[in-house]
């Protein structure tokens, strides 16, 4: 198994057909308790653990520095702590709060998306981790704390242009949070990426408090560590534009410090909802993506 082999095996694993009928299953399933549904998504994950999870190109991210980490933990699960992070290798550790914004295509739903992260330290493992605070779609989307939950920013933009333009802008439907971005890529360069925030915290990723249980719903992404191997630092000078608001996690008086923008497709398996796969190296990952079998794979979502 190469990078392009299993490139291709995720990308046969997304049916376009049958992730328009997993929409049109969720407006019912939606209205269903959070009990029942957490019942029929742990019944479905018993038969099918993994999720082709393909991130399209220019997935772009923005790193805000938080002076002061004691105003974050309180949105930390359990045995997660605020760590300090490089962005890209040998550049200075700090703490960090992120935006990421993307458009995304996996076996149960396709469209955009724009999360808040935090880094943290899982204590129980040493992991570094991406402690997902919150994040709003235009697609479905499911986690442990609300359920299966209805797209919730209608109407969004994620693009790119042909004068190298990344252009994002999205409004959650009740204006409590916002993520706006235009930023020119030209004259942008790739830069060899921090290994322990991309690689390691990929394979650690946790639910924050607001959008999980205290427990931190902790899941985990299978991909070559290519995938995480470089990518583009974009000049603060070419942000023309950004905003980022939300009501719900707070101000931390943080400041944009870094801006980085993937230029290719992101091939990965996601551990389906309740699912945790522990990678505790870079060398367990590789050898665990190298020994993926598509044909016998099973996944949400595929027929």
């Amino acid at each position: 198994m190469n990078v392009l082999n299993y490139a291709k095996g995720v990308e046969k694993l997304v049916d376009p057909m049958m992730v328009g009928k997993t929409h049109y299953l969720q407006t019912k399933l939606c209205k269903l308790p959070v009990c029942l549904q957490r019942k029929i998504i742990t019944s479905a994950t018993k038969k099918a653990g993994q999720m082709p999870f393909v991130v399209e190109p220019y997935c772009t991210f923005l790193f805000y520095e938080i002076p002061d980490p004691t105003k974050i933990q309180k949105f930390m699960p359990n045995d997660f702590v605020p760590a300090k992070s490089a962005v890209f290798e040998n550049d200075a550790e700090k703490y960090y709060g992120i935006v990421s914004m993307f458009r995304i295509h996996t076996s149960v739903f396709w469209g955009a998306r724009a999360e808040y992260y935090l880094v943290a330290e899982n204590t129980q493992t040493g992991l570094l981790s991406w402690v997902m605070m919150d994040y709003i779609s235009d697609t479905i989307s499911y986690d442990e704390k609300h359920g299966l939950k209805s797209p919730d920013c209608i109407g969004a933009i994620m693009t790119t242009t042909c004068e190298g333009d990344f252009v994002c802008e999205m409004h959650n439907n009740d204006k409590t949070q916002k993520v706006e971005c235009t930023a020119n890529l030209i004259n942008s360069k790739m830069r060899p990426l921090n290994k322990r925030l991309w690689i390691e915290g990929n394979t650690s990723i946790a639910y924050g408090r607001l959008a999980g249980e205290p427990d931190g719903d902790l899941f985990s992404l299978t991909f070559f560590p290519e995938e995480m191997k470089q990518a583009l630092d974009i000049p603060l000078k070419n942000v023309v534009h950004y905003q980022v608001s939300s009501t719900r996690t707070g101000k931390f008086g943080a400041v944009l410090d870094k801006v980085v923008s993937f230029p290719f497709a992101q091939h990965m398996l996601s551990d389906a909802p309740g699912v945790h796969t522990h990678y505790g190296s870079e060398e367990a990952l590789r050898k665990a993506v190298e020994s993926v079998n598509f044909s016998k794979i099973k996944t949400l979502g595929k027929r």
